[in-house]
């Protein structure tokens, strides 16, 4: 079949015809048309993504919802972040670095009521959808989630693994200069590696080698975000541990060549 989709071509609103979009769930709810594909696994069902995304109302050339004016991709957690009951089942189709555009039916949006006064009623309504990235945090909120006690019942690999999860995905904010969010995480790993009760010195040991490249990184992000002094506190923690610490020792020296710059 042939089904008449709008779609923004960056200039300006145009109609097109789209022969045979991808038909989502079979029952023409969700209507899906790939412009950039992606790489990699689907996103999966726990995931954490950093996204892009802009809501239209058909045949509006204003979008009544956007992300993309905002300096970084919002991020958001399947199944909690997403509310939108067709947007959630259309981004599990997704890959990373995807860019697609998704038609929902309004069994798939905002039902037949919809939103007054900006939704109207049995609305269709297209989403185009960037994820910048994404990964898979399903070990790591439940283990979040548990209390102090039960965290401390789990053996370290557990936290450990958690934490270079959190790690991983700061370098990831990091690298896109996302830098609120990437030390958001790297200190909510730091917090997790405080939090735990130690009973012998091997523990210990490995807690402190954990927290050096953390420590490190909010050194390096704080700088970024033209803390200097934040940054110099958290360089003298790494020193704490590796008083020969190559990157920490330079760490410093990019403080003091920053402040004198200030001065």
């Amino acid at each position: 079949f042939m089904r008449v989709i709008w779609f923004r071509n960056g200039i300006s609103n145009i109609f097109i015809e789209i022969p045979r979009p991808a038909n989502v769930l079979g029952d023409g709810g969700i209507l899906k048309e790939v412009i950039q594909s992606g790489e990699g696994p689907p996103v999966p069902e726990n995931a954490s993504i950093l996204i892009h995304y802009s809501a239209f109302l058909e045949y509006s050339d204003q979008p009544f919802e956007t992300t993309t004016r905002c300096k970084y991709p919002r991020m958001m957690k399947l199944g909690r972040d997403v509310t939108l009951f067709g947007l959630q089942l259309g981004l599990l189709t997704m890959k990373k670095g995807e860019f697609s555009r998704f038609l929902f039916q309004p069994d798939y949006a905002y039902g037949d009521l919809g939103c007054p006064p900006f939704i109207p009623a049995a609305a269709e309504v297209l989403y185009e959808v960037h994820i910048v990235d994404y990964f898979d945090s399903a070990q790591m909120d439940d283990f979040i989630a548990l209390s102090l006690e039960e965290q401390n019942s789990f053996p370290l690999s557990t936290l450990l693994k958690v934490v270079d999860t959190l790690r991983g995905f700061g370098n990831r904010c990091f690298n896109q200069s996302n830098y609120y969010n990437a030390k958001d995480r790297y200190k909510q790993a730091v917090r997790l590696l405080g939090n735990r009760e130690t009973q012998n010195d091997a523990d210990k040991e490995t807690i402190q080698t954990a927290l050096l490249p953390l420590y490190l990184n909010i050194s390096l992000t704080e700088l970024r975000l033209d803390s200097p002094h934040k940054a110099l506190k958290y360089s003298n923690k790494a020193l704490e541990i590796d008083r020969t610490n190559t990157k920490a020792l330079f760490r410093c020296g990019q403080v003091r060549w920053y402040c004198c710059l200030l001065d």
